[in-house]
C-alpha cells in the first residue's frame, strides 16, 4: 500500500496469454463514449480506436504461430507527445500518467507526429451515436467534440472513483481498468508499479518483461512479457514428467 501522491499506476501484457479476441478493445469503446466506427472511417484511415490489436507471425512452416500485442498509449515518463503540445493539453501528473485536457486542446496534432506508438487519435467529426445506445454513453467520461485530440487514459475515472472511496486504504487490485476486467484469459494486469507488493509490480520484474522500442528511452508504464514456446526447449517433456511425481 503507497500513499496516494506516491502512486504510479501502470499496466503488464502478458502476450503469452493474449489470443487476439478484441474484448478489450470493445470493453475500452464502451467504457470511453469512443464513438462506433463505420466503413467510411476504415476506408479513411480515420478509425478511433484507443486500443488496437497488433499480429505477427511467429516460427516456421509448418509450425507457424499467430501472436498478438495490444497497444494502447504507454504513459511514459519522456513522453514525446508532452513537450510539443504549444497549449500544455497532454501533460504528466503526480500518479505517473499522460493526461489529456480536452478543453484545452487547439488540435495542433504534433502530439501525434511526436508519438512513436501511433496511440494518439483524432476527432475529425462530431461524435454520434445510434439513438438506441445514446443512454448507455458513461457519464463519467468527457464526450470529446471534432478537432480535438484523445487517447487512453488508463480508466482516469475509475482511478478517481477508487482513490476517493479508498484514499491511502486502496486495495491492490481494487481499481480494474476496463480492458482488464473484459480479458477472458487474464492477460492483462493494472495497478501500482510504486507499490512492491502490487501484482503489477511483481510481473514488472519478471524475466520475460521488455517494453516497446527502448531505444527511444521513452521509459513507458506498460511494460509486456514476452511469449514463452516451452517446445523449443528439448527437455521440456522429461521435466514436465518430472514435476508431476
Amino acid at each position: 500500500m503507497v500513499a496516494e501522491k506516491d502512486r504510479s499506476w501502470g499496466m503488464v501484457i502478458d502476450t503469452d496469454k493474449c489470443n487476439g479476441c478484441s474484448g478489450c478493445v470493445t470493453a475500452c469503446q464502451v467504457e470511453n463514449n469512443i464513438p462506433l466506427n463505420d466503413q467510411n472511417k476504415f476506408e479513411r484511415g480515420r478509425v478511433m480506436s484507443w486500443i488496437r490489436i497488433e499480429r505477427y507471425w511467429e516460427g516456421e512452416f509448418p509450425n507457424v504461430k499467430a501472436r498478438f500485442i495490444p497497444i494502447m498509449c504507454q504513459h511514459c515518463e519522456n513522453a514525446p507527445c508532452e513537450p510539443v503540445c504549444p497549449v500544455y493539453a497532454t501533460y504528466h501528473n503526480n500518479e505517473g500518467l499522460n493526461v489529456q485536457v480536452y478543453n484545452r486542446c487547439v488540435g495542433t496534432r504534433y502530439c501525434a507526429n511526436g508519438c512513436p506508438y501511433i496511440v494518439r487519435m483524432f476527432n475529425y467529426w462530431e461524435p454520434t451515436w445510434p439513438e438506441e445506445i445514446r443512454n448507455h454513453l458513461n457519464p463519467d467520461v468527457t464526450i470529446r467534440s471534432r478537432g480535438i485530440m484523445e487517447k487512453c487514459s488508463m480508466c482516469m475515472q475509475r482511478i478517481k472513483r477508487g482513490t476517493r472511496k479508498s484514499g491511502d486504504q486502496l486495495q491492490d487490485g481494487e481499481i480494474k481498468t476496463a480492458c482488464q476486467e473484459a480479458c477472458t484469459t487474464g492477460a492483462i494486469t493494472f495497478g501500482d508499479l510504486n507499490d512492491p507488493e502490487s501484482e503489477v509490480s511483481i510481473l514488472a520484474k519478471s524475466d520475460r518483461k521488455y517494453s516497446l522500442m527502448p531505444q527511444l528511452n521513452t521509459n513507458p508504464n506498460v511494460v509486456y512479457l514476452a511469449t514463452v514456446d516451452p517446445y523449443k526447449d528439448k527437455n521440456f517433456g522429461e521435466k514436465a514428467k518430472t514435476n508431476e511425481h
